[in-house]
């Protein structure tokens, strides 16, 4: 397991669309989230939230800065969840997958929530992996529904 994907916020870097993008070198979709995120293609980069290489928006998250502080892995280790970091995500498909992420990984422990989050995005029709706010799959193109 990379314990650099474990976002503390809950979400899970190996799902990420940036991190995969990155990972795998696919412009087309670097360029994608280059428009949606507002940056340069050039700037969808990222090896997971606690590597030395984060996505812009990682780099400055304040829920990132308070479990450092705290000496917590993540948000799952902390009494104060939902905090105020949490309700103001500014992304609400991010604050949705983080309320419902965050108690899996208490429940679960990291190890199997890692193996839960995999599992969860992956495409119904063909099983191929997908990104954290997929509507079509890459490979078949089939129109998929996960949060």
């Amino acid at each position: 397991m990379n314990t650099e994907l474990l976002a503390p916020c809950g979400l899970y870097c190996g799902v990420c669309g940036v991190y995969m993008a990155s990972r795998d070198n696919n412009q087309k979709l670097k360029d994608k989230l280059a428009k949606a995120y507002g940056v340069n293609p050039e700037q969808i980069a990222c090896k997971g939230c606690l590597s030395n290489e984060k996505f812009v928006y990682c780099e400055a998250c304040g829920i990132r800065s308070c479990i450092m502080e705290k000496n917590y892995e993540g948000c799952h280790q902390c009494n104060e969840f939902p905090c105020q970091l949490i309700d103001d995500f500014p992304v609400p498909v991010g604050k949705k997958v983080i309320l419902r992420s965050v108690p899996d990984r208490k429940k679960l422990g990291t190890e199997k929530w890692v193996k839960e989050e995999e599992n969860r995005y992956k495409c119904p029709h063909c099983s191929d992996p997908l990104f954290r706010g997929a509507r079509r799959c890459a490979s078949c193109k089939e129109l998929v529904e996960i949060d």
